[in-house]
């Protein structure tokens, strides 16, 4: 019988996602560009604009494509002048109430208008992706969590499955360095401030 954590605890958590509903994807051979494997340009980008364009145009039929532009620029500012704390209040404020846009109409004339970025009414609404070995990159490191699930584009479910008596006690610590460094790069949706929910789960 098989043993591993693959097959003990991370296969039966992808099974799960996905009776309630979730796409689910391998990552780990991801291939990036315009028609990569989930239109990433880059390793480091953490927002799946394939994924969150169509869901603002979804959730939010009657606005323009400058709005959404503006409603990602504001998501994916850089917030790494603040402290964490703060950076994760403004994306939560972002998620709940939605992003304040302001553009020209056709006519001309300023308007002011709220970018939704989830559907908190009907969840069917929204687009829920759970991406199994999701590489991220910085300038230093490159690493993977086992479990990241995405709504309408944007990391909010981080999960990492481990095995403490297979590690041992010094690459658990080293280990522990890249999930600290995994989530300090996804926490900021670019780089700072989003990852909300977020687990470790270790097999004993």
């Amino acid at each position: 019988m098989d043993y591993t954590e693959d097959s003990l605890i991370e296969k039966p958590t992808i099974v799960l996602f996905a009776e309630l509903g979730w796409e689910i994807a391998n990552c780990y051979n991801e291939t990036f560009g315009p028609q990569g494997t989930l239109g990433r340009e880059i390793p480091n980008e953490v927002l799946l604009l394939s994924r969150l364009y169509p869901a603002l145009e979804h959730l939010n039929p009657d606005l323009p494509t400058e709005a959404y532009k503006l409603a990602i620029e504001e998501l994916s500012r850089d917030r790494s002048l603040m402290s964490p704390a703060h950076a994760n209040h403004e994306i939560y404020m972002l998620l709940k109430d939605g992003v304040k846009v302001t553009f020209r109409n056709e006519e001309g004339v300023d308007t002011f208008e709220t970018v939704y970025l989830i559907d908190w009414e009907t969840p069917s609404n929204n687009d829920f992706f759970l991406a199994s070995q999701f590489w991220v990159s910085s300038e230093y490191y490159k690493r993977r969590p086992d479990l990241l699930g995405f709504i309408n584009g944007i990391p909010l479910v981080f999960i990492e499955l481990k095995a403490v008596q297979a590690a041992g006690l010094v690459n658990h610590h080293r280990h522990g360095e890249g999930l600290a460094h995994i989530y300090n790069r996804l926490s900021g949706v670019y780089p700072h401030g989003g990852i909300l929910q977020s687990g470790i789960l270790r097999l004993n």
